[in-house]
């Protein structure tokens, strides 16, 4: 028995020493101010990064839906060429979207082979006038009520492909209509539009901060197939692709799906490190309230810190080009709850590498909700990236795990 003591009580000590060992990052928000520079960029279509306000400019594109004028933008794609040609990233795991979804992907009409070099036509749409609700609950979250602000119908997805190709584009849907544009209550735009201008095609996001491979990092967030998910993102409820290839499946060939971790019980505070998760967004980062540029008190507080910081399992820096191919902006939720003995002595502090993280799992300190083994939630949120604030990731920070044999998801 005191053997065993003895034991645990070291365990305990070195992973202490491990986590709080954190690379540094900015942690005070001054540092992170002014604009990205391009070289910092996995998106050269970026027009324009705003570390001031967490807002970047991308160009806009014009469509329609039964002959109503919707707005669009468009991130990734599975064809490297087009990648490359476009200014956006390569992810060549979305070719696998319909590998038992067929409906993941709509097939949309174009007079131009490459999307966004014509009108095109899609077929499903987003109403984006309900008003986005989240009531936090006693902890923050979980909330007592949780409501999407945009739905898209049955056959809307953010994932496309112009009839008679083969490539798939992630475009999603951010306005609909021909303006006035409402970006302060979103009643006809994405909840993370901050300005919109269709005469020279360009539009204002909110980005999110997050870590990836031990390094900062940025993305946008569109679609979610979960209400709660679309609510947490301010994105868009997207439940036609709730079949996305694959469950667990982030290293899956045939899968279009990467692991993201969100903690639900991280360290609350104004910065991450050490800050984290889902109580830490809710708190610190203002996640009841409207985003818009008037709401600058909401900025300022995303702006030092306030992101719930998910952990990217892929990356499209990376290294090894095996796992460089793995990136893909459809994400596989995880949610993370530290073990009551790692929250009683501090251990929950913010976490950067997705391996990592599965460490702490294969040792307990990490399950998901109700204390079952760390897996998907089967929630897919639609989060492609597009920078790194520092250095770009380049390699995972420890090794992945393994159990009887078996690599950990």
């Amino acid at each position: 028995m005191l053997r065993r003591m003895i034991s645990r009580h070291v365990l305990i000590v070195v992973l202490l020493a491990g986590l709080m060992n954190t690379p540094a990052f900015a942690q005070d928000g001054e540092q992170v101010r002014g604009d990205l520079s391009a070289n910092k960029l996995t998106m050269q279509s970026v027009l324009h990064v705003d570390l001031n306000r967490n807002i970047a400019r991308v160009p806009l594109f014009k469509g329609s839906v039964g002959g109503t004028t919707v707005w669009y933008v468009i991130m990734d794609v599975s064809d490297e060429g087009l990648a490359r040609e476009l200014g956006i990233n390569f992810a060549p795991r979305l070719a696998n979207a319909t590998n038992g979804c067929p409906g993941c992907v709509q097939e949309v009409r174009s007079s131009d082979s490459v999307l966004g070099r014509a009108e095109v036509e899609f077929n499903g749409m987003i109403d984006f006038s309900p008003a986005r609700i989240y009531v936090p609950g006693p902890m923050a979250f979980p909330p007592l009520e949780a409501q999407p602000g945009a739905i898209g119908d049955r056959k809307y997805t953010d994932l496309v492909r112009i009839q008679g190709t083969t490539a798939v584009y992630n475009a999603p849907m951010v306005a609909v209509g021909e303006g006035p544009f409402d970006v302060l209550d979103h009643t006809n735009t994405n909840d993370r539009v901050m300005s919109i201008d269709t005469d020279n095609r360009t539009v204002d996001l909110l980005f999110i901060r997050a870590f990836s491979h031990g390094k900062d990092v940025f993305y946008f967030t569109f679609g979610a197939t979960s209400a709660l998910g679309a609510v947490l993102e301010r994105g868009t409820f997207v439940p036609a692709q709730g079949l996305l290839p694959f469950q667990n499946g982030s290293e899956h060939p045939d899968g279009t799906r990467s692991a993201i971790f969100a903690f639900t019980n991280g360290q609350t505070g104004p910065t991450s490190p050490p800050a984290q998760g889902l109580r830490h967004v809710v708190i610190d980062g203002l996640l009841p309230q409207e985003a818009n540029l008037l709401n600058t008190t909401l900025l300022e507080a995303l702006r030092i810190g306030g992101d719930s910081h998910n952990v990217l399992d892929s990356f499209p820096t990376l290294r090894d080009p095996r796992l460089a191919r793995l990136y893909t902006p459809m994400w596989d939720t995880r949610l993370a709850v530290w073990s009551p003995l790692a929250v009683a002595r501090g251990l929950n502090v913010a976490q950067t590498d997705a391996n990592q993280i599965r460490q702490l799992a294969v040792r307990g300190l990490v399950t998901s909700p109700g204390g079952v083994p760390l897996g998907s939630n089967n929630s897919v949120v639609n989060c492609p990236v597009f920078g790194f604030l520092n250095d770009p990731p380049t390699e995972p920070q420890a090794p992945r795990p393994r159990v009887r044999g078996r690599v950990v998801d």
